[in-house]
């Protein structure tokens, strides 16, 4: 001991003093932390630091201050001061608290962790991970859960347009879900929705679907079109949609999605619908009929993975008339002007699939090729030896076609097969040669419609080949400008030939259901991808097709399309009345040589002419998000010519002016004008008001304003 003092001494001569007490004190202070920690069977601490610690002897309790930080590697608190008792292993911290374990974070004024089990209790915290946060006046929890007192939970950072769930207690669980009892939802302070019951996914948006359209159009009055769905059970958010038109009525349906709480990408599916006594102006229907005064549409898709290879798909589209969405939902209207109701279940195997589909004719104005329904077998080509490789396809079908303007009835009982086999020959890198020889049998059963009425099969034939010449060529060109590094093009001939002989036999003994439809592009070619076996006719054709794509090289992508040119054609050596013996040469370009800038072109013309048959064109110029320009154009010889052009530009980080001008050059008028601003409310919702003006005999009416509200962050 005297050696020790005169040690000591002699440090207090030269300064030292401080060091040595600093060094004595952290070397008690750790040796008493892990003598504590072992004792008590615990996690020793292995971050455990302050500017200033003091140690009673008496209470084993260390008074720690300035940029205090406990932790033993799960987790991380910081604070200005506390107190740890090394018996007990309590630690009481108070300001700017921050406990911080995986993602997930929380913030108190003051907070007492107990090592020994890992529970903590807290007062006026705020705790959560994107995106969801909870506040309150205090909480008690684990690592696995967290239970807070007259809390708020917020969706996205707190704010006043954030979806919030207030209520006494929120239970909040660490990447898992968040539940609450007799809570509180809607947005920011204005909590209007009462909900007995809450618990959802914490990736789920409290509020999975809300809308708001209000305004006026003369064809509807003044209204107010709005639409929720609220949590109500693990997966299901229910609601409605209710819309008031002054000139028409109420519409009222139930809405609402679901997902399951553990897989949403797994099993998930929306509904929607709405009801009206329209006692307005209502015109006449596609048929010419007079719209009914009771008027009604259900939507629903469902979607599921049973396992890894069986998959379900659903989709119901009712309307009882065809204008309902076009009169009260057009932005859903535009997107599906031809409403679709099937059922299809897929089954796929190591190298098969197995489906069984149906598709039904809900709405009495369509015309739908109904499935009642139909099973498909598929083999995808396998090697059979000696270079060989076969394919086959088969399928049972039950077909209706019932014209809802009248007309005869179509019915059949389908077998349909087809098997191919084909030889790939690459004599080189740059060819490839590829033979084919199938054929197609088809056997028809109570039949009616056609002609004459029974039992038929075909059997069918083809042989072809399809083949391709690869070249390629590059440049040593470069544009800073334009960002281009070198050129390289890409140069591939196709050729196709299919020849079936007496294609169109047995014609009057087939109800025509799988028809021939207008299309203004080449059709698939060949007896295996055919879709309208029932309206086939003898075929002997070679397509060509030239492909064009000039690229350079690119740091992220290592390459990148600067322009797309392709071209095709057939030459038919049997032509069908009304046919050619060359079709119309088609031609598509894209043209993208920097990302401002996006040309697009889709044509065909008749060489004989030559004659412009079809011209579509879409050209878009942006500057990032300050504006963008979009101009496209549609032309269909004596049909259409049409002209459109949209555009935006952001004002500032809040505002942005849009603007679109559709022009009908055959009747030389504009059918619509649309002016409008945007509003963006905290980078959760966009706020669009839009005066749109309308010439020419449209259901809309010739004037339109609405202020309609979208979630843009949830």
């Amino acid at each position: 001991m005297s050696g020790g003092n005169r040690f000591v001494g002699s440090l207090r001569r030269r300064n030292a003093a401080p060091l040595l007490r600093n060094v004595v004190r952290r070397l008690l202070l750790f040796l008493s932390t892990c003598t504590f920690c072992l004792a008590a069977s615990r996690a020793p601490l292995t971050t455990f630091e302050a500017d200033r610690q003091v140690i009673d002897g008496r209470t084993n309790e260390m008074t720690l201050t300035g940029h205090l930080r406990l932790g033993d590697g799960t987790f991380l608190i910081t604070a200005d001061q506390g107190l740890y008792n090394q018996a007990t292993g309590v630690a009481t911290v108070s300001g700017h608290v921050v406990l911080t374990r995986g993602t997930d974070r929380l913030l108190a004024a003051k907070l007492v962790y107990h090592q020994l089990d890992g529970t903590f209790t807290a007062e006026r915290i705020r705790v959560g991970s994107y995106p969801i946060y909870v506040e309150g006046a205090s909480a008690a929890g684990t690592a696995s859960e967290v239970v807070v007192e007259h809390a708020t939970a917020t969706y996205g950072e707190p704010g006043p347009w954030q979806p919030t769930l207030s209520a006494a207690r929120i239970i909040y669980a660490p990447g898992k879900k968040l539940r609450a009892e007799q809570a509180s939802i809607g947005i920011g302070s204005a909590l209007g929705i009462k909900l007995p019951h809450f618990e959802q996914g914490l990736h789920e948006p409290f509020l999975s679907y809300v809308s708001l359209l209000a305004g006026y159009r003369s064809s509807l009055g003044a209204y107010i079109r709005t639409g929720v769905h609220v949590p109500v059970a693990p997966g299901w958010k229910l609601g409605g949609d209710l819309g008031l038109y002054s000139s028409r009525g109420v519409m009222f349906g139930p809405s609402g999605d679901y997902s399951s709480p553990d897989d949403p990408d797994r099993l998930n599916g929306t509904f929607h619908s709405g009801f009206i006594n329209d006692h307005g102006n209502k015109l006449t229907d596609v048929l010419g009929r007079p719209v009914p005064e009771n008027r009604g549409y259900v939507e629903l898709a469902h979607r599921q993975q049973l396992d890894e290879h069986l998959t379900l798909a659903a989709q119901l589209n009712y309307w009882k008339d065809s204008e309902i969405l076009r009169d009260f939902r057009p932005g859903a209207f535009f997107n599906v002007q031809q409403p679709d109701t099937f059922a299809e279940a897929t089954y796929t195997g190591k190298n098969y699939v197995l489906s069984f589909f149906t598709r039904l004719q809900p709405n009495s104005f369509q015309l739908v090729q109904q499935r009642l329904p139909e099973l498909n077998f598929d083999l995808l080509p396998l090697a059979v030896g000696g270079g060989f490789y076969e394919q086959f396809h088969g399928g049972a079908a039950l077909l209706r076609d019932d014209p809802p303007a009248g007309g005869p009835t179509l019915r059949s009982d389908r077998l349909d097969a087809y098997y191919a086999l084909t030889r790939p020959f690459a004599p080189a890198e740059w060819l490839s040669f590829t033979p084919v020889a199938g054929g197609r049998i088809t056997h028809y059963a109570n039949t009616a419609g056609a002609p004459i009425n029974g039992n038929y099969t075909r059997a069918l034939g083809e042989l072809g080949f399809d083949a391709e010449l690869r070249s390629s060529g590059t440049f040593d060109y470069k544009n800073e400008q334009w960002k281009i590094d070198g050129l390289r093009h890409l140069f591939t001939p196709i050729l196709g030939y299919r020849y079936i002989p007496e294609g169109g036999q047995g014609r009057r003994h087939i109800p025509l259901i799988d028809r021939d439809v207008f299309a203004t592009t080449l059709p698939p070619l060949g007896l295996g991808v055919t879709r309208n076996i029932d309206d086939l006719h003898e075929l002997n054709t070679l397509r060509l097709g030239l492909d064009n794509i000039l690229q350079t090289r690119d740091p992220v992508y290592g390459s990148r399309d600067l322009l797309v040119f392709n071209a095709a054609a057939d030459l038919r050596f049997h032509q069908e009345p009304g046919e050619r013996d060359v079709s119309e040469i088609h031609t598509e370009l894209a043209l993208m040589p920097a990302s401002w800038l996006r040309l697009g072109v889709y044509e065909s013309f008749v060489p004989q002419t030559p004659a412009l048959r079809q011209f579509n064109s879409s050209l878009t110029l942006h500057d990032g998000d300050a504006w963008s320009v979009r101009f496209a154009s549609h032309y269909l010889r004596a049909d259409t010519e049409e002209y459109a052009l949209d555009a935006t530009a952001r004002l500032n980080e809040v505002y942005e002016a849009v603007g679109r001008l559709h022009y009908d050059a055959r009747r030389r008028r504009f059918v619509e004008q649309a002016f409008g601003l945007r509003q963006n409310l905290g980078n959760t919702w966009r706020l669009s008001y839009t005066v749109s003006l309308y010439d020419g005999p449209r259901r809309e009416g010739h004037f339109g304003f609405n202020v309609q509200i979208e979630a843009i962050g949830f």
